[in-house]
Formats: structure tokens, C-alpha cells, sequence
């Protein structure tokens, strides 16, 4: 369970990187492309922040991904510059893609088509419980 001093720090990265992922896309020349941070976990020391990523269209989240990693340095600057009031530190930051809306997308078209995964459980891959 995520202490309260977690959940500030998670809300506060949150919001600051949707700002700066958001305009190194638009001032990248990517339009069309939108790029949302679902969720952000802190851990209890405070060092690493994960940060899942939502990213429409999901053709393009894989190869948007890895140049979100690569610059992850200039990321975590720019939050530290916009942050330096409120955190002390800033955690260093790892990305990752939030695919539950295209798990949840999945499971209502196979509920309305032929394949449903309740029939059929491999159908759900690797969410499927073990």
C-alpha cells in the first residue's frame, strides 16, 4: 500500500509529464499522436517513480516508447527544473506502455464476436491467470 507522501509525489510527476511529453511530441513533429501517463508508482524510498504510459495510436507505442527511454535523462531534467520547488529529489524514471485499454478493447470485441474467452481462456494471453 502506497503511503500518502507516495501518492503526492506520484500525482505531482504525473501531471508535470504529460506536460513535457506532450510538447517534445508536438515540438517533435509527431501530430496525431497522444500521449497520456495513466498511472505513476513511486517506491517507498522514493528513487524510482515507474511511469505507464497510454499511447494512441497503439502501432506507433512501441517504437515511441524506446525514444521516450532514450531521452529519459533530458525527461528527468526538465521534471526536475519544473518540480525543484516541491521535491527535493527526483526519482530516476522508468517507462513503460499501460496496454489495459487494449486488453479491455480485446475482451468486448470477443465477447460480441465468436471468440469468447470465457470458452476459450487462451484467448486472453498473458493476462490469463496461471
Amino acid at each position: 500500500m502506497e503511503s500518502n507522501r507516495q501518492k503526492k509525489i506520484g500525482s505531482v510527476l504525473q501531471r508535470d509529464l504529460v506536460d513535457v511529453l506532450q510538447n517534445a511530441a508536438t515540438q517533435g513533429g509527431m501530430q496525431g499522436i497522444l500521449i497520456s501517463v495513466s498511472k505513476v508508482n513511486v517506491t517507498v524510498d522514493l528513487s524510482i517513480a515507474k511511469v505507464y504510459l497510454s499511447i494512441f495510436p497503439n502501432n506507433k507505442a512501441k517504437e515511441l516508447l524506446e525514444g521516450i527511454r532514450s531521452n529519459t535523462p533530458l525527461i528527468r531534467h526538465e521534471l526536475a527544473q519544473r518540480t525543484k520547488h516541491q521535491l527535493r529529489r527526483m526519482p530516476n524514471l522508468e517507462f513503460f506502455v499501460d496496454d489495459s485499454l487494449e486488453y479491455i478493447d480485446q475482451i468486448e470485441q470477443s465477447l460480441k464476436g465468436k471468440d469468447n474467452p470465457i470458452k476459450n481462456p487462451d484467448l486472453l494471453g498473458k493476462h490469463k491467470k496461471s
